[in-house]
């Protein structure tokens, strides 16, 4: 196993500087005035993880990408913890010929195997779905 390290530092009010385990920072406020708030960066990895794998997948499959954008739609709970309890992704997939059996195979691997925050998440009980859009370069 590997263990990392990643550093919080207060700001003031709900505002703290992050430091991730490779050095990049953060701002990260429950207010929402100075960054991002923390669920919000929960629902941003999830993309991002998600989007790493099919950007990987694609181009290992040879098919010619110009732009991948995931949108995220993500429902919480109204109590208290305010937990995700559905998100969906909706990858638009741009360029040249993309075949969409092979889209919809790297969106199904990133989500069944690779996509640690999805398995992550989804072992919490949150409900991950997806759907994707071709657009024509």
């Amino acid at each position: 196993m590997a263990e990392l390290n990643a550093e919080l530092v207060w700001q003031d009010g709900v505002h703290f500087t992050g430091t991730s385990p490779s050095g990049h920072r953060v701002e990260i406020d429950g207010d929402k005035t100075a960054g991002a708030s923390p669920m919000e960066l929960i629902l941003l990895g999830l993309g991002g993880c998600a989007s790493y794998d099919v950007v990987s997948i694609m181009k290992k499959s040879r098919q010619e990408i110009h732009d991948v954008r995931c949108q995220m739609r993500a429902v919480r709970a109204d109590g208290i913890p305010a937990v995700y309890t559905d998100i969906h992704l909706h990858f638009v997939v741009t360029g040249k010929d993309i075949k969409e059996n092979q889209l919809a195979k790297a969106i199904e691997l990133s989500a069944q195997k690779y996509c640690s925050a999805s398995q992550m998440l989804s072992a919490g009980g949150v409900n991950i779905t997806h759907d994707y859009q071709i657009v024509a370069a």
